[in-house]
């Protein structure tokens, strides 16, 4: 199937590693140019330089997304150089799973905030997009009570119904909005490879949850942003796609 990526310009945040960086190869491989940020100045630069290699047009800037000012000029910068937005696709998170004041303020600043300042800076390249995506990363955290209930699964949540709110609100523009809700997820870096390690129980206690016997591979969470975000999900909209290998067991009306 076609997704109909070719030519189109997309944004991805936290683009280096896991969920991201899958995210940023997929619209890749799609025939997208993507522009992507991330915390560490040399994990951009080695993407890029790889990227470049492979004959992607893409460009990469090192930030904060819990700093709005950085956020929003790295968008304007990043639509210049590329010509334009046709889709954004927020994905970082604090990680911030614990119930102290602190982890509530990096949960809001960096998940919420993150998101919400990455749609509105957008917003004017989206509104002259022919092609308009708008895709979140929520959890299953956010329909879920689990390890992660405090501030990471809220926040996941609060994500989903504002970009569903999102979806209701720029439908007249044609702008869609989706987002997908990832299971626990594997990769080398990753949380629950630290976990593994460090809390041996837990990564175990987890593992057993699924049903598959094993947990996701980051590609396998970005093929389904990737056509979230296609103009092959042209009357998708609203959505939040959960991609778990039958973790949660409630049922999604």
């Amino acid at each position: 199937m076609d997704l109909q990526l070719a030519g189109l310009r997309a944004l991805v945040t936290g683009g280096t590693k896991g969920i991201g960086h899958a995210i940023v190869e997929g619209l890749a491989a799609e025939g997208a140019a993507v522009g992507f940020c991330a915390r560490t100045e040399a994990d951009v630069t080695a993407t890029v330089d790889k990227l470049r290699a492979d004959g992607v047009t893409v460009v990469g800037r090192a930030l904060d997304v819990g700093d709005g000012e950085a956020l929003t000029r790295w968008v304007t910068e990043s639509a210049a150089e590329l010509g334009g937005v046709d889709i954004v696709v927020s994905n970082v998170s604090a990680l911030a799973i614990g119930d102290s004041e602190e982890f509530w303020k990096q949960s809001f600043e960096v998940d919420m905030l993150g998101t919400v300042r990455l749609v509105s800076a957008a917003m004017p390249f989206l509104e002259q997009s022919q092609a308009p995506s708008i895709v979140t990363v929520s959890s299953v955290s956010g329909r879920e009570i689990d390890f992660a209930a405090g501030a990471y699964g809220t926040f996941k949540a609060a994500i989903v119904h504002y970009t569903q709110g999102l979806a209701y609100q720029l439908a007249g523009k044609g702008i869609r909005a989706n987002t997908i809700s990832p299971g626990n997820t594997y990769f080398p870096g990753g949380v629950w490879e630290n976990i593994e390690q460090n809390n041996p129980a837990l990564y175990a206690e987890a593992l057993a949850l699924n049903p598959t016997g094993r947990m996701a591979r980051p590609e396998e969470i970005a093929r389904a942003a990737v056509f979230l975000a296609s103009p092959a999900a042209s009357f998708v909209t609203g959505t939040n796609l959960v991609v778990d290998g039958a973790l949660t067991r409630g049922v999604q009306y």
